[in-house]
């Protein structure tokens, strides 16, 4: 009881469950945690306070963001894009629980480098690493960038764009037996939001492409892949994105150029 005879209220569930879970990532906006089973385990991600903000403000941008992931998550669902299913939000702690996806990195699989400056890498064994998870999975590079782009194009057809688009944000799962096939699953979604508009897709796009030139420059090359199948799965609306992206790409050799 409290000093004023009311009930006080205890710890709140979802902040419970987080202090049984285990760390997994830490980044400047969320911690990110492996859940225990329940029966099946959860990624659970926390958008911790902010001392930074205003308290008011903070709660008031975190439950915002919170929100919009989920939903962006829910509204891919249902457009078939392979995501995490939700299976957990609560926005005014600040956490958004989803799906536990078994699989492996696609910049893995692909034999990304570092992803942060500064880190060490042994290119040589990145390669072989990459290689072995290509044959654990049985699938080639261009049947992976072909899936990249599948997916991508449903996710815009949809009007979500991811805002984020790496190959740390996707991961290769198997598909259930008796299926030796596999899939793309996108992930964190924590930047997209909703847009109808051809310059926020071959943003989206140019994202990914850059980030193909940066972690696999020796599979720069297959990024046509990725647009190939991406313009089969948009049809007629590849066109003008496909404009829009040339322009984008020009504005970012110009900016490089004056950097």
């Amino acid at each position: 009881m409290s000093a004023n005879g009311r009930p006080s209220k205890g710890p709140s569930p979802t902040l419970k469950l987080i202090e049984s879970s285990t760390l997994i990532q830490q980044g400047a906006e969320a911690k990110v945690y492996l859940s225990p089973p329940f029966p099946e385990p959860m990624l659970l991600k926390h958008r911790f306070p902010k001392s930074y903000r205003h308290p008011t403000l903070d709660a008031q941008i975190t439950r915002t963001r919170v929100q919009m992931e989920a939903r962006a998550l829910v509204r891919c669902q249902r457009a078939g894009v392979r995501v995490p299913g939700v299976r957990l939000v609560d926005a005014p702690v600040g956490v958004l629980g989803v799906e536990w996806v078994e699989g492996k990195s696609v910049r893995k699989v692909l034999g990304g480098g570092a992803e942060e400056e500064g880190e060490e890498e042994d290119v040589e064994q990145l390669e072989e690493e990459a290689e072995e998870l290509l044959r654990e999975f049985g699938i080639t590079r261009d049947e992976i960038m072909r899936l990249i782009g599948l997916e991508i194009s449903k996710m815009h057809r949809a009007d979500i764009v991811h805002g984020d688009l790496t190959t740390s944000n996707m991961m290769l799962r198997r598909l259930p037996a008796p299926s030796t096939s596999s899939e793309i699953v996108l992930i964190d979604f924590g930047l997209s939001g909703t847009s109808s508009l051809v310059e926020d897709k071959a943003v989206d796009l140019y994202v990914l492409e850059r980030a193909f030139a940066s972690t696999h420059p020796d599979s720069e090359s297959l990024f046509g892949d990725v647009l190939e199948a991406y313009a089969r799965g948009m049809g007629r609306a590849w066109e003008p994105i496909y404009k829009r992206l040339e322009e984008v790409r020009l504005r970012g050799r110009k900016r490089s150029m004056v950097g």
